[in-house]
């Protein structure tokens, strides 16, 4: 893989969900002619719209944008595969003389286009496939605890809840006997290496973050609001309905996903599915900041403010202006 520093400038726009990225998007574009690469792992997938908040057809014609329906949701979509295609599309958008605005709340992603992967050993499916029958039996806190005692560090920065991360991390423990924390370790130690070599030029990262946590979750219970009305349910019945996708696949862990497809299972009561759904957005956009609080490079403005978008084209003006060759 290549090095973050080969590639041309290009600006990066993240922050939790519900935060206000597409309208700044939007706007940063037209200012500055540029085309939008999603950072989003809900984005890639296909007959996804309502749950994930996809921009909507008048919003995708307005600026060319990237990585948005490039997957069925049967078909994972990794960090490895974002990165290879976020490079080639930073390098095909510069050459066109546009500006590549990368925008999402996926952080995983922003940390291997920025870090790099290290080599972790690959999937197993026979060690997943135990874990997720240990699951069935003992639920997932059980393993999220078991988790705690052979990688503790790990274990601290995820939900207990959080099966695809916590099992994720167990395959990687049980198939090579170290902890996920030690890779991660051995990649931060790259990513200093790297900085001081002075590979961060090519890039700015602008983070929109609320002051005020009550006006995030405002927007997410409003949001989520917005979504039944529009017919979310109907959209993971008709997901359901396909009958070859299953709820472990990461197209249907998405969040809003995972609940809709328990009402639909009869497992969770349809009046409980919207206080359930907004409690995990709340808890996915807590992790989000979490992450963006571990990238001291980003320049935040406080997106819960009325002069945001206009400190947003301010903060992307001189950030432009300090990378002009």
């Amino acid at each position: 893989m290549e090095k973050p520093e080969t590639l041309p400038f290009y600006l990066c726009l993240a922050g939790p969900t519900a935060a206000g990225k597409t309208a700044a998007a939007l706007a940063i574009a037209a200012e500055h002619g540029g085309e939008i690469i999603s950072v989003d792992s809900a984005l890639v997938y296909c007959g996804m719209d309502i749950g994930t908040a996809k921009p909507t057809p008048q919003e995708q014609g307005q600026v060319p944008h990237h990585l948005i329906d490039i997957r069925d949701p049967l078909h994972a979509y990794s960090a490895a595969e974002f990165v290879r295609d976020a490079q080639a599309l930073i390098r095909e958008i510069a050459a066109r003389g546009k500006l590549p605005l990368l925008v999402g709340g996926t952080m995983l992603y922003f940390k291997a286009l920025f870090d790099g992967l290290d080599d972790m050993p690959a999937a197993d499916p026979a060690v997943r496939q135990a874990i997720e029958q240990e699951a069935a039996q003992r639920g997932w806190p059980a393993l999220h605890a078991e988790l705690a005692r052979v990688d503790p560090a790990t274990a601290a920065r995820l939900a207990s809840a959080d099966s695809q991360r916590i099992q994720r991390a167990l395959e990687v423990y049980r198939v090579s006997g170290l902890p996920l924390s030690h890779f991660h370790a051995r990649q931060s130690a790259t990513k200093i290496g790297a900085a001081h070599a002075g590979s961060t030029g090519a890039r700015a990262l602008i983070s929109l973050e609320p002051q005020e946590r009550s006006w995030l979750h405002e927007r997410i219970a409003q949001r989520f609001d917005v979504m039944q009305q529009a017919g979310f349910l109907d959209e993971v019945a008709a997901l359901k309905a396909r009958g070859d996708l299953r709820p472990d696949l990461p197209s249907m862990r998405c969040v809003g996903y995972r609940q809709a497809w328990q009402v639909l299972d009869g497992t969770l009561p349809v009046a409980d599915l919207r206080e359930r759904g907004i409690i995990a957005t709340r808890q996915l956009a807590k992790r989000q900041v979490t992450w963006l609080r571990s990238m001291p490079e980003r320049q935040v403005v406080a997106c819960d403010q009325p002069d945001a978008l206009d400190a947003v084209l301010r903060v992307v003006r001189n950030a432009l202006q300090a990378h002009r060759p």
